[in-house]
């Protein structure tokens, strides 16, 4: 079988073992945020116009703009360990215009709705932006664009196909060269206006921070155990003995299972690793170029994505995607050497004049992976709960979007955002254990096989595409 530029270009390993040796297991975001009082946990029984269930970007949005539709409503969120620690604090800090996972993946699955997708994935991500400057927040916002590279020859002609001259700019191997100098780039896209960066911790903070100063009851350290409705309210449980009853009921849970049973085989977890390097300095900065300082990701099936911070480390991340055997989230899961000694070597072979760079740390997030590969919305007890989820890897722009479909559905609305087919459907659900495993492991099979056949998906994948159901990195 014929080899990737990762393979046929692999560092020497000492160069790996060394970029390493002083990195600690630890998430860079939420390490150099200064330390706060936290919120308490809820030990009482209170009633609410509106719960929020899930302390991450999700249901920070949704407590959020609540507020802005309604200041007099009583709002409360309830957290399970500590505002914005798991995948909110965890990801890479890619901002996305896209709604639909990308424009592919949207053109596939809802061809008659892309353009307004787009659209209003562009006024999300505007609104996004003009809130940070607004309220004045300090996230390290950068509406800077995204780089899409091919790293193999094949994958230049789907990036040309991209090219409108405008907003969206093909860049052949000389002229990507001089964007971001790696020898393993034969081309590249620049989407100029759909993707900005920001600092995943810092936003979570400023989110929470809006949210107190609105009037929103946040409390820390209390997982809902139970969710019931009866004729009168829907009401929480938690396993801190306080019990929250609510008009409505909005779950942001991302990729832990879900308080409504009907729901928990439409996503499962799968563990994504990150690697994050000591500041460069000038000289190194020098060496790659990247003064536009875009995102940047590869077309391959099992892709990474980087970028630069604003003190000038590169985060590393993606490749491998895990799945555990009955979707389960553990934290030994994700201290996995492999996949970080995979990763240093993936960034030597892109980086080779950046010997010598070492790591500083490493971390895992678990993705709430759907088979559509974008989030989808749903209620429950006659609308009264609504439900967003599957956010694949692409939420920090989507769950504000999100937010405001869960509260059009829980207001009762007949929007824009509720209409749409999109939000109206529900992706296929997964297999249950124990099928879910080894069809995980075939797709990745599948998946490493067509990234070393020029692309070429074989009939297992074929035939997954056809009926709707897939996976990814």
């Amino acid at each position: 079988m014929p080899s990737t530029v990762f393979e046929r270009n692999r560092p020497d390993a000492r160069i790996v073992t060394e970029s390493l040796a002083e990195s600690r297991q630890s998430v860079y975001w939420l390490d150099e945020l200064p330390v706060i009082e936290r919120r308490p946990a809820l030990l009482t029984s209170e009633r609410a116009a509106l719960a929020v269930v899930g302390g991450g970007y999700a249901g920070l949005w949704t407590a959020l703009l609540a507020k802005e539709r309604d200041p007099a409503a009583r709002v409360i969120l309830l957290e399970a360990r500590s505002v914005g620690w798991a995948a909110s604090g965890r990801n890479g800090g890619f901002m996305e215009a896209s709604l639909t996972h990308g424009e592919k993946n949207g053109a596939q699955r809802y061809p008659a709705e892309l353009a307004e997708l787009d659209r209003l994935g562009l006024e999300n991500l505007d609104a996004i932006e003009a809130t940070i400057a607004e309220r004045g927040w300090q996230c390290d916002f950068e509406r800077v664009g995204y780089l899409a590279v091919a790293t193999e020859p094949y994958q230049t002609a789907e990036l040309a196909a991209g090219h409108d001259g405008e907003t969206t700019v093909f860049l052949d191997r000389e002229a990507v060269q001089r964007e971001i100098r790696s020898p393993t780039y034969e081309g590249g896209l620049w989407s100029r206006r759909d993707s900005a960066l920001v600092h995943p911790g810092r936003l979570a903070r400023e989110l929470l921070r809006a949210c107190l100063e609105a009037g929103v009851e946040v409390f820390e350290q209390s997982p809902v155990t139970a969710l019931r409705a009866d004729r009168d309210a829907v009401e929480l449980s938690t396993r801190t003995g306080g019990v929250v009853r609510a008009d409505r009921v909005a779950l942001a849970t991302n990729a832990f299972p879900s308080l409504l049973t009907r729901f928990r085989l439409h996503t499962v977890p799968v563990y994504d690793y990150v690697l994050m390097t000591e500041p460069l300095s000038a000289e190194q900065l020098a060496s790659i170029g990247w003064s536009n300082r875009q995102g940047v990701a590869d077309s391959a099936n099992q892709f990474h994505y980087y970028r630069l911070t604003a003190d000038n480390r590169i985060l590393w991340g993606g490749y491998d995607a895990v799945y555990h055997f009955g979707g389960r989230i553990r934290p030994r899961y994700e201290n996995r050497p492999a996949s970080f000694e995979r990763l240093a070597s993936h960034f030597f072979t892109t980086f080779p004049q950046l010997e010598g760079v070492c790591f500083s740390h490493r971390w895992a997030g678990v993705i709430d992976t759907c088979s559509r590969f974008f989030a989808f919305h749903a209620t429950a007890h006659g609308g009264r709960v609504a439900y967003s989820a599957g956010f694949t890897g692409l939420g920090v722009a989507a769950t504000r979007f999100a937010a405001n479909v869960m509260l059009d559905q829980l207001a009762g609305l007949t929007t824009e955002l509720t209409a749409l087919r999109s939000v109206r459907e529900l992706p296929l659900p997964f297999p249950p254990e124990p099928a879910t495993w080894p069809a995980v492991q075939s797709v990745r099979w599948a998946l490493d096989r067509a990234d070393h056949r020029e692309g070429r998906r074989n009939l297992f994948l074929r035939t997954l595409d056809a009926v709707g159901l897939g996976f990814d990195s």
